[in-house]
């Protein structure tokens, strides 16, 4: 694994804790560990070989990283109810695309 894929893992971690620390902050630890749980999309690597490939992109490979259900993330972090949870996909989406353009192999 290299530096850059580290630095992937690492924001994946670090970006909805400032977020809830920023914009929830009465209930800063609840939001993190809510929005945290957006990681658990990840489970959808378990369906490809090899199971983690830093130098492949997530976004339209893997069936919970695909761009319709990218939307659907993008309408539960709208609702109030499903805000959180919601807000950590979202954020682990635009991470997973982020690090897709960095690679230079998203595929639109």
């Amino acid at each position: 694994m290299h530096l850059g894929f580290l630095f992937h893992m690492f924001l994946h971690l670090v970006v909805p804790l400032v977020v809830a620390w920023l914009f929830f902050r009465n209930e800063w630890k609840r939001a993190t560990l809510i929005m945290l749980a957006g990681i658990l999309i990840d489970l959808d690597h378990l369906a490809a070989t090899p199971i983690v490939d830093s130098d492949r992109c997530s976004v339209g490979f893997h069936f919970l990283h695909s761009y319709w259900l990218s939307a659907v993330y993008v309408v539960l972090a709208i609702i109030p109810k499903t805000r959180l949870i919601g807000l950590g996909l979202v954020i682990h989406i635009v991470l997973d695309v982020i690090d897709c353009v960095r690679q230079g192999n998203l595929n639109l």
